[in-house]
């Protein structure tokens, strides 16, 4: 506020003394020699009209010196009782106008602590959600040695199980989305700590302009205190001037006013940036438990695949190994009938051979002897059609074998999977954490 014009002091106009002119009367007496001889003796004397003019101008002197140190006096003493009630005036205002710089410096003061005591609480709580991402970046790393551990062990599985089936899909997906979660929460760490570091500057900041205002209303409050009995107050001539560096009330009103804006910008972006990180967090242990779900449930479905295949196998490896017992029957049974075949041959042909040792016309092509050629021939038949069975029951029993390994090692081969899976990868899922919005609060 401009301080109004203080009214002059009157101004004494200044009076000069009236000039003294001593007028010679010339003498009317002629001039004659022997006044040559006098006019060393008359040269330093007034005339009696001098003398009186003198007297006068002396006299008029005095009055009017006397008349001047009169209004002189006059104008001293009400040039003093204005001077007096214009500075009593000018302390009063100087004092009300401190009183209105002290209520100034005391709202802002107060707005400034205030501010200072938000921005610090808001960035406790923000410096306790980047704690919590880092508890749940820390929580990540169970879930995802856990999924590299799987995708390893199912790497172990035999042909042809090594397949790129439902569990490798969504293991992969699983890995994929811990490794975005976890440079989400890196990235946002690194977000906090930069908001953490502004919250900090900043509250610097209102704290430097708080202790500056706390420093100037004492001084103000000290000012106000002065009046002209103080026993601590001396001149200083030299303070009556404004540095190049001070501020105007404008500018001084609007620094704290920048830097209360400035703390509730900072502090609305924490709350946004903890708002956001709880929805990270949230969003995080959902998509986690979701996905860790469809792993589960492909593991399930994929083990009750496993079981069923496997069990379909077994069912198959019995019905080949009856089938392998009843065609080593049948081999025997055939090896039998054969040799039973051959017995009856070897007669048959014993008497065609001990016949033909008949002599002369006793040869003869007789009925016994057309029976024995059809005996022989109809057993040679059977014979050889009783050996060809006999082959192919062989390479039956043959390809039977081959069909009961190739079962017995698929299922060893499943036996090997539901283990995998089940045992090493399921049973190892057991320690995957639960929820890690959970784990971002635990100690």
């Amino acid at each position: 506020m401009a301080q109004p014009d203080e009214p002059h002091p009157p101004v004494v106009p200044s009076c000069p003394l009236p000039s003294k002119t001593c007028d010679v009367v010339p003498t009317e007496r002629p001039r004659s020699c022997c006044g040559m001889a006098l006019a060393g003796l008359r040269t330093a004397k007034y005339h009696l009209p001098e003398w009186h003019r003198r007297n006068a101008g002396v006299c008029f002197e005095a009055y009017t010196t006397g008349e001047q140190a009169e209004r002189g006096r006059g104008e001293a003493k009400h040039l003093m009782k204005h001077a007096a009630a214009s500075a009593q005036r000018a302390q009063g205002y100087s004092k009300a106008t401190l009183g209105q710089r002290l209520q100034d410096l005391q709202f802002w003061r107060v707005e400034l602590q205030k501010e200072i005591m938000e921005l610090d609480a808001e960035t406790n709580l923000l410096v306790a959600q980047k704690l919590r991402l880092e508890r749940a970046l820390d929580a990540t790393e169970v879930p995802y040695s856990v999924v590299i551990d799987n995708l390893e062990c199912r790497e172990r599985r035999q042909p042809p199980d090594l397949v790129i089936d439902e569990v490798e899909k969504q293991l992969m997906k699983e890995a994929d989305l811990i490794r975005d979660i976890r440079d989400l929460l890196k990235r946002t760490i690194i977000q906090a700590a930069t908001q953490i570091r502004s919250n900090r500057i900043q509250k610097e900041n209102c704290e430097l302009d708080w202790s500056d205002k706390v420093e100037t209303y004492n001084i103000d409050d000290k000012c106000i205190g002065y009046c002209t009995d103080s026993t601590d107050v001396q001149f200083h001539p030299s303070s009556v001037k404004f540095e190049e560096n001070a501020s105007t009330t404008k500018s001084w009103a609007q620094f704290s006013h920048d830097n209360i804006s400035r703390a509730e910008q900072e502090k609305l972006a924490s709350v946004q940036l903890r708002s956001l990180i709880n929805n990270i967090i949230h969003d995080a242990s959902e998509d986690l438990r979701m996905q860790r779900a469809a792993v589960s449930e492909a593991f399930d479905s994929h083990c009750r695949e496993l079981d069923d295949a496997k069990l379909r196998l077994e069912n198959h490896l019995k019905q080949i190994l009856k089938d392998i017992g009843d065609e080593e029957a049948n081999i025997e049974n055939l090896k039998k009938a054969i040799r039973d075949k051959e017995a009856f041959l070897k007669v048959a042909q014993t008497r065609l051979y001990d016949r033909s040792s008949r002599p002369n016309v006793e040869l003869c092509r007789d009925e016994p002897q057309f029976r024995l050629v059809n005996e022989v021939e109809g057993l040679t038949v059977f014979l050889e059609a009783l050996k060809r069975k006999l082959m192919e029951s062989e390479q039956n029993l043959k390809n039977l074998e081959e069909t009961r390994m190739k079962l017995e090692k698929e299922i060893a081969v499943k036996a090997n999977s539901i283990f995998i899976d089940r045992q090493k990868c399921m049973g190892y899922r057991v320690r995957y954490p639960v929820d890690l919005e959970v784990a971002s609060y635990q100690q």
